[in-house]
């Protein structure tokens, strides 16, 4: 049996058609095309789907659900996006409208908890505790429990990102002070980059930044690397914002698994070693069998493998 897969984005919508395994059988992406209105972007992700159907040779009777990861705060039950502002956004019935193109049970996620989903059939499902973080744009993941995604009573559980490090700290987008978002995405590490620079004109990370056309979230990694000391101090720092964080997520839930993911994540084992390091020293569990940290392996392709999943588990069983 076969199940489509859409992750739902601000810039490109990718889907995929995945089989019982969470292997990616066909995919294809197309702009979003975010401004215009949700029916709009909703009619290509089912024009999309059908181009994938018939592209892979799979008869569509094979085809049992599809599964969508938007971003927002997501009414599961209902199909329904509530309010997103990456996509403009409002009581969208998402999975009504796509079944007025293509007739097949659809079930909507948040994006994060389909990242988390398909990240979990990977790597975490032999457990039964599960936390995904994704270090981004934004800081984000998801929590399964069970075998279950945790979407919290009224679908907006687990922004782990918006949990505090410093109440006094810097400003997020959610409106508060202090968020792990806002030290420990990669908009944050730009943000510290920039201003260790600003105190350091002979860095090396002037030159990579210039190289490069911009200063990136690799900037001061890639300093680091040659052994300049500011882009150390910046980096060494950032990877105590990131562990604070993933302390947490140990404390509240003790999972058996936390995997990594996002951009940031491709540093490996450079990321890895220093946050257990600091997780090791600082969890509040210091004499029983300890959380598994790893990094993540899907990277793209978690979103269309967790929606396919996740809709296969919620309507298929």
């Amino acid at each position: 049996m076969y199940y489509i897969g859409i992750d739902l984005g601000g810039t490109n919508i990718a889907a995929g058609l995945v089989d019982d395994s969470g292997k990616i059988i066909c995919d294809k992406s197309i702009p979003t095309g975010a401004e215009r209105n949700y029916t709009e972007i909703v009619k290509d992700m089912a024009e999309l789907s059908k181009e994938i159907i018939v592209k892979s040779g799979v008869s569509i009777e094979d085809v049992k659900a599809v599964g969508i990861g938007s971003p927002g705060s997501i009414d599961n039950k209902n199909g329904i996006c509530t309010y997103s502002n990456n996509i403009n956004m409002e009581n969208a019935n998402i999975s009504g409208e796509f079944k007025k193109y293509l007739d097949l049970p659809v079930n909507l996620e948040n994006d994060a908890n389909a990242a988390a989903y398909g990240e979990y059939t990977i790597n975490g499902n032999d457990v039964e505790s599960f936390v995904f973080v994704t270090l981004g744009t934004g800081v984000g993941g998801g929590v399964v429990l069970d075998g279950e995604i945790y979407r919290g009573f009224n679908g907006v559980g687990a922004e782990i990102g918006h949990t505090v490090v410093d109440m006094d700290g810097e400003q997020c987008t959610c409106g508060r002070k202090g968020c792990w978002e806002a030290y420990a995405s990669v908009t944050a590490l730009i943000r510290q980059t920039k201003k260790a620079m600003a105190e350091n004109p002979d860095s090396k990370m002037h030159e990579i930044a210039e190289k490069e056309g911009k200063v990136s979230g690799r900037t001061a990694f890639d300093a680091a690397k040659c052994g300049d000391k500011a882009a150390e101090t910046v980096v060494n720092k950032y990877f105590e914002y990131v562990a604070e964080g993933i302390t947490n997520m140990v404390n509240i839930f003790q999972p058996n698994k936390i995997i990594i993911g996002g951009s940031i994540s491709k540093e490996g084992d450079y990321l890895l070693k220093p946050i257990r390091e600091y997780v090791e020293k600082n969890d509040y569990n210091r004499h029983m069998e300890k959380v598994q940290i790893e990094i993540a392996t899907l990277f793209g392709d978690a979103g269309i493998i967790g929606a396919a999943l996740a809709a296969k588990r919620k309507i298929c069983g």
